[in-house]
């Protein structure tokens, strides 16, 4: 018994001790709970601190920005206000300027329909007293209007036909005088030309072989190097029974000169071939605007002149190759240039610039072939060209004139005349044969797609160079035709000339 009250009481103990135990157990975990609780609300209000003050700021800067944006509004709202006060201002004062312009324009409108009343009156008026006067010089008179306008008529006629026939009478006249002087010049020119020996003299060189085998390799194989000699040169080669000589034939003494010292270098030197012999024509150009730049300097040097232009110089040496009237340009020249100082220098007029405009009046024949137009002009145009004085100018552009606008002037144009005038000293037939072969090539070089451009056999042929780049075989057989034509309808010539357009092409390689 007491052993069951004893487990009774042990039960009872234990149960007590475990609802003691577990009270405390539950009520701490109650107060963990709390705390956490505790420190969760918290932060739940720091975190809603945090927000509040956040919300705060947002909404200050929201009402900041539309604070701004209204003051922005409204001070636009002002200067459009402020703006369309003004435009209603400006408007306002262009319709008051508007209404004062429509005043004026209507008071001249009342003032022109008066005045245009007035002037309708007073032309009525007019015509009455002309209508008046009218009558009055017909009764005087006892003509009409159209009798008198006839009779008028007839007298100016009469008054004209007489004037006419004055006028035709005075030019038949002096017609009749120039027709003398213009026979006797044709009669003269034609002895001249009867004298051949003339133009042989000028347009031919002869050009001395070591032996007549020599004659054999300037020919080439199947006529290549004649050909090539030819085509470099623009000359005409005459290989006839002469011998140990050749001839060469060309109106331009520049190039005769030029194929005569080639032809005497590949003498020479042996070697007679067509690229040898471009090769050494070309040399032989260069060497030759040398030697003409050289008689250029020494000639301005010997006349004493100052200042001419380099170029210039050039064109002088060139006149020692360039003849004129049978008569060489160059010694011409420095004839009128001594004789215009001399003149000057007795009566008193400025010497330099006799001197100069006589050494350079003809310098205009140093390009003439290439520039159309009068010798004296070319050559005017030239020295302005180059800073030549303006009195110099004036004696180059006025030496073949009948008026004189200086001293100077006067003076070149009497030492031109004297230095033609002496015997001997020209021949017309030497310069109208070079002008005629001359206008031959320009004929020929007016085409388009023209390298080159000769006349050769005294003006008998004409021989075209082409580029073959530009001119196929077609074109170069129908180019013949149209130049034939174009010396047919443009020039004077006796006999026929023959047109020879030749159209080459080459490849040319290297072997390394």
């Amino acid at each position: 018994m007491e052993t069951t009250i004893i487990a009774i009481l042990a039960v009872l103990v234990g149960l007590g001790s475990g609802a003691i135990g577990g009270f405390f157990v539950q009520r701490l975990s109650t107060g963990k709970r709390r705390d956490a609780a505790e420190q969760e609300a918290s932060q739940v209000i720091a975190r809603a601190s945090d927000e509040r003050r956040s919300v705060l700021l947002e909404a200050k800067e929201e009402a900041l920005r539309i604070q701004s944006e209204r003051d922005e509004e409204y001070r636009e709202h002002k200067e459009r206000r402020s703006e369309l006060q003004r435009t209603e201002e400006r408007l306002a004062h262009r319709e008051e300027n508007v209404e004062g312009r429509a005043d004026n324009l209507e008071h001249k409108e009342r003032s022109l329909a008066k005045r245009e009343q007035a002037s309708d009156e007073l032309r009525a008026s007019l015509e009455g007293l002309k209508q008046k006067e009218i009558d009055h010089l017909e009764e005087i008179s006892k003509l009409s209007i159209g009798d008198a306008r006839a009779e008028l008529m007839q007298r100016a006629q009469e008054e004209i036909r007489h004037d006419v026939e004055v006028f035709y009478r005075d030019e038949e006249d002096r017609a009749k005088s120039e027709a003398n002087d213009k026979a006797r010049d044709i009669v003269a020119l034609a002895i001249q030309r009867l004298a051949s020996d003339v133009v042989s003299e000028v347009t031919l060189t002869t050009v001395p072989l070591p032996t007549d085998e020599m004659k054999g390799r300037i020919i080439g194989r199947e006529g290549r190097n004649i050909r090539a000699i030819e085509k470099a040169t623009g000359v005409d080669l005459i290989i006839d029974d002469t011998p140990e000589a050749v001839t060469l034939s060309c109106f331009d003494p520049i190039r005769r000169e030029v194929a005569r010292l080639s032809i005497t270098k590949l003498i020479a030197d042996g070697r007679i071939h067509p690229a040898r012999i471009e090769e050494t024509v070309a040399k032989t150009e260069k060497e030759l605007d040398e030697t003409i730049r050289k008689t250029g300097e020494q000639t301005v040097l010997d006349m004493g002149v100052r200042g001419i232009n380099v170029e210039l110089v050039k064109l002088l040496g060139r006149l020692k190759y360039r003849y004129s009237y049978g008569e060489n340009v160059l010694q011409h020249s420095i004839e009128v240039g001594r004789l215009a100082g001399m003149i000057a220098g007795e009566i008193g007029a400025n010497v330099k610039v006799a001197t100069m405009g006589g050494l350079l009046h003809d310098i205009g024949k140093a390009v003439s072939h290439e520039v159309d137009g009068p010798h004296a002009e070319i050559g005017a145009d030239m020295a302005v060209r180059y800073n030549v004085p303006a009195h110099a100018c004036a004696t180059i552009r006025e030496h073949h004139n009948d008026e004189h606008t200086s001293p100077e002037s006067f003076i070149v144009a009497a030492a031109d005349a004297i230095s033609a005038a002496r015997p001997g000293s020209r021949r017309d037939t030497v310069e109208q044969y070079i002008k005629r072969l001359e206008a031959l090539e320009d004929v020929g070089r007016s085409f388009d797609g023209v390298d080159k451009c000769f006349a050769i056999q005294a003006g008998r042929e004409i021989r075209i160079m082409v580029k073959p780049q530009r001119i196929d075989d077609a074109a170069a057989t129908k180019m013949a035709r149209d130049i034939s034509k174009k010396i047919e309808e443009t020039l004077a010539y006796p006999g026929q000339i023959k047109v020879t357009v030749i159209r080459e092409s080459r490849a040319v390689e290297y072997a390394r």
